[in-house]
């Protein structure tokens, strides 16, 4: 079995890889730059250099697949949606062109409102292209990344976080490794056809005051949580030098899945997954925010 995994060295796709090792596969990995593969992995995966915004090079590395993990890349251009239009259009041909029978494409909780939650409308336009193939495909509708965080370390560390969102509105929360083994038991099994949309949200909903509760409970740090006004967001990030349209998505992240926003996906037995923040926290963060091991 052909199993094509892209973003390898993601938060999700590197434990995505070593899943898939652990379970006798051996991936074809698509990476921009090959000298940031882990070199323990060369000689256990097939690695080809391919830059996902290369249409005839995607198309090319995924001839023979038969499970595709798709993620759209991060983007850095000044209009984040029209990349992700094009990151969805290449995904969208590639499964086309080589008749890809299963992808599993990396999606996020808010792609059902297909509009105005700023970069998150760009991956339900992905799911939209992605089912208009006709191919079998599940979305993966992610929670919050617990790794989110880790790019806080330095407002954590003075004990302020500030937030778009009501403090006391809660959300799915979901460490990426949780993530990589939903992604890499559905790219292993033939059992499934069809259009799925799988929710993956963590072990809890958490609201950001409660997230402040678990950091100081693992960390020792105390921080209060501030909610700041949309209009100071965005002059924050336009002194930043950010264009309009990458101000507006990041921005409607936050406030697109504000005033009582409710996933489409129920959390039940099959979208939960077992790792809490509260473990996270204490291996990965605090080592982090405290320079303790």
């Amino acid at each position: 079995m052909k199993i094509v995994v892209t973003t390898p060295t993601g938060h999700v796709g590197s434990a995505l890889v070593r899943s898939l090792l652990r379970g006798g596969f051996r991936p074809t990995v698509l990476m921009r730059d090959l000298t940031h593969l882990d070199p323990a992995l060369r000689r256990l995966v097939d690695a080809v250099e391919v830059d996902q915004s290369n249409e005839r090079a995607v198309v090319r590395a995924t001839v023979g697949t038969d499970a595709l993990y798709w993620v759209d890349p991060p983007t850095d251009g000044d209009d984040p949606l029209a990349d992700y239009a094009r990151f969805s259009a290449i995904a969208a041909n590639a499964v086309n062109s080589n008749r890809i029978p299963r992808t599993v494409f990396q999606s996020s909780v808010g792609a059902e409102k297909r509009s105005g939650a700023g970069e998150i409308d760009g991956l339900g336009h992905t799911e939209q292209l992605l089912d208009d193939t006709g191919r079998s495909v599940t979305h993966l509708r992610c929670g919050y990344f617990f790794t989110n965080l880790a790019y806080m370390a330095d407002d954590i560390r003075s004990g302020t976080l500030s937030v778009l969102l009501p403090p006391d509105q809660p959300l799915p929360w979901v460490a990426p490794r949780d993530i990589a083994e939903v992604a890499a038991v559905r790219l292993a099994s033939t059992a499934w056809t069809g259009r799925h949309v799988q929710a993956v949200h963590g072990p809890e909903d958490l609201s950001w005051q409660q997230v402040a509760e678990i950091i100081a409970s693992t960390t020792g740090i105390s921080v209060a949580v501030t909610q700041i006004a949309e209009s100071e967001m965005r002059g924050a990030l336009g002194e930043l030098g950010m264009s309009a349209e990458r101000v507006d998505a990041t921005v409607q992240m936050s406030t697109g899945l504000g005033n009582g926003f409710v996933p489409e996906q129920a959390r039940d037995v099959i979208s939960s997954t077992p790792t809490t923040l509260a473990s996270w926290c204490y291996e990965v963060l605090r080592p982090m925010v405290t320079g303790g091991s």
